[in-house]
């Protein structure tokens, strides 16, 4: 188990995704509000705060953010067999929880996901995934609503016999009546294995109180009583303190948790830490909090994991791009961090990674299904996984008639991007339409699709479907490549052609579209394909791409 900072390595430089997977933080759409008192880094501190000590320079170790790009909120990692792991929020995207692994921090593989279909007692909102290793099992903490009319959020319990799994569900630890979010262990001074959480008190406008209780030796049930660390009280804070990860370095348990507003483009998020000489208390909250906020490039930063590799020490955490913000996601940064004279953390300047600092180069896709099974950075929406198979370098995806249809969705990188796709027209069956397409989630898409006969631009908006412009399809077309290019995040442009080299776009449908209805509240958008018809019917894409632009 990640107990204590020894058990960690950690370093970092680019990372290079061929296919990324997914996204949250912890709260209902109808309680994101914006908070007025945003914390900068020019705030001032009070009178007598010691000064920050001189953060760590090394130049051996290049920063170079994202090292997660794409929507990955809410990261964890820890170690195993000489091997980083880790993981992150996917939402109401499945498959559920990606597992990814990296010798250095710096370049990362997607090797698999915790779960392919939700657990028996859970149905949506999979957040905050822990990843945790105590001797030769792997376990994962994660959030998830449980099934039924006003069930609440609780903390669920997985485990494996290995990193990359596979997982056994092992249930709900807490689920109390307002919502319990964001699980991690922690042992206490006397090696006892503890469980540390949020109660989601602002789903219901009342305060965020971080709890501890024992966790049985299977890792099934919290037993004794609970106990309360801390809860926001402070004006930074807003209306919650969540995400918390301990360290115990020194004398002290240092907590690092995030306050405010976690998403959308309204958001005000910031990291906080405190400190104790036990796990259960009396816990003091730094007087130079927050500690992490705002740079030129990064935005609203917060819920992470402490990690550390050969002695230097970092903070895994999420954050949204200034430059593409929620229509890419809140994605996986690492910040340094030293130690200072009084015994706290420093993170240079208080600010998450800025224009100082390289900046990765965005991953490309390229898929053109020659493999024997669909890629792994391919999702889909939670609630309606859809049919599909390659074969023959082909993708094969089984059309349905609910909401837009099928979707398979590949995360974005950039505010700017060119997606394309080629799909065989002379094999759809009548009545079935299939195309590219950008997601939010099953109810808010945008997409160009084609039947055997007609080309169509769509949009569904919370439900409703409008038509945009539509041509017939010429009656000699086998098969029609197709385009979207987007920039700023939401201004989207579609464009299909026969050969791949003339361009032509639909009559009265040249102008930009606005997608910025497209992104839920905690998640970023997705460009994929679709195909809506009679179950039974399928369509076939021969190529995808996406291309990202800086």
């Amino acid at each position: 188990m990640r107990i204590t900072s020894a058990e960690l390595k950690r370093g970092l430089t680019l990372l290079t995704l061929s296919a990324a997977v997914l996204t949250a933080c912890q709260r209902t759409p109808k309680v994101e509000k914006a908070v007025a008192n945003t914390p900068t880094a020019t705030d001032p501190v009070p009178a007598g705060t010691p000064p920050p000590a001189t953060p760590p320079t090394d130049a051996s170790v290049a920063i170079v953010n994202p090292v997660l790009p794409g929507d990955f909120p809410d990261p964890s990692v820890t170690t195993a067999n000489n091997t980083y792991w880790a993981t992150a929020t996917t939402s109401n995207w499945g498959p559920i929880f990606p597992l990814l692994t990296s010798k250095n921090l710096n370049e990362w593989k997607l090797v698999g996901h915790v779960f392919d279909q939700p657990p028996a007692w859970a149905d949506y909102y999979f957040w905050a995934p822990e990843i945790s290793q105590e001797g030769k099992k792997t376990y994962i903490y994660y959030t998830a609503h449980k099934k039924g009319k006003d069930q609440p959020l609780c903390v669920g319990i997985a485990s494996a016999d290995n990193p990359a799994g596979p997982y056994t569900d092992l249930g709900p630890l807490v689920g109390q009546p307002d919502g319990s979010i964001d699980g991690f262990p922690m042992r206490d001074e006397k090696g006892q294995l503890y469980l540390v959480w949020k109660e989601d008190g602002n789903s219901q406008g009342r305060p965020t109180p971080i709890w501890a209780q024992r966790l049985n030796d299977a890792h099934t049930a919290l037993i004794g009583e609970q106990k309360e660390l801390f809860r926001n009280d402070v004006k930074w804070e807003g209306n919650l303190v969540e995400g918390v990860a301990m360290e115990r370095h020194g004398e002290y348990y240092y907590a690092f948790y995030a306050g405010n507003g976690c998403c959308g483009g309204t958001c005000t998020y910031a990291l906080g830490v405190a400190r104790s000489r036990n796990l259960l208390g009396p816990w003091e909250k730094y007087s130079r909090n927050p500690v992490l906020v705002n740079s030129e490039l990064w935005k609203c930063p917060g819920h992470g994991t402490v990690v550390q590799r050969n002695d230097h020490w970092y903070l895994l955490h999420h954050a949204y791009s200034a430059s593409s913000g929620e229509y890419v996601g809140r994605q996986g940064i690492l910040s340094e961090f030293s130690w200072g004279d009084d015994g706290w953390p420093v993170f240079s300047a208080g600010r998450t990674p800025g224009v100082a600092l390289k900046q990765a180069t965005p991953p490309d896709v390229k898929d053109d299904f020659t493999g024997k099974t669909l890629d792994l950075g391919w999702q889909w929406p939670i609630e309606e996984k859809p049919k599909a198979d390659v074969q023959g370098g082909k993708l094969r995806l089984a059309a349905s008639p609910g909401h837009s249809g099928a979707l398979l969705g590949h995360p974005t990188y950039t505010a700017a991007y060119t997606a394309t796709t080629t799909l065989e027209t002379n094999t759809l069956p009548v009545g079935t339409i299939a195309g590219l397409v950008a997601i939010g989630d099953p109810d808010n898409t945008l997409a160009l699709t084609a039947s055997h006969n007609q080309l169509q631009l769509w949009q569904r908006e919370k439900g409703k479907q409008k038509s945009l412009g539509e041509m017939p399809l010429p009656a000699t077309a086998k098969t029609v490549m197709l385009r979207m290019q987007v920039t700023g995040g939401h201004q989207f442009r579609f464009d299909w052609s026969e050969d791949g080299k003339t361009w032509q776009t639909l009559p009265n449908a040249s102008a930009p579209i606005n997608g910025s209805y497209l992104p839920p509240w905690d998640r970023g958008i997705r460009v994929g394909v679709v195909a809506r018809g009679k179950a039974g019917a399928t369509a076939s894409f021969e190529r995808f791409e996406l291309a990202s632009q800086l």
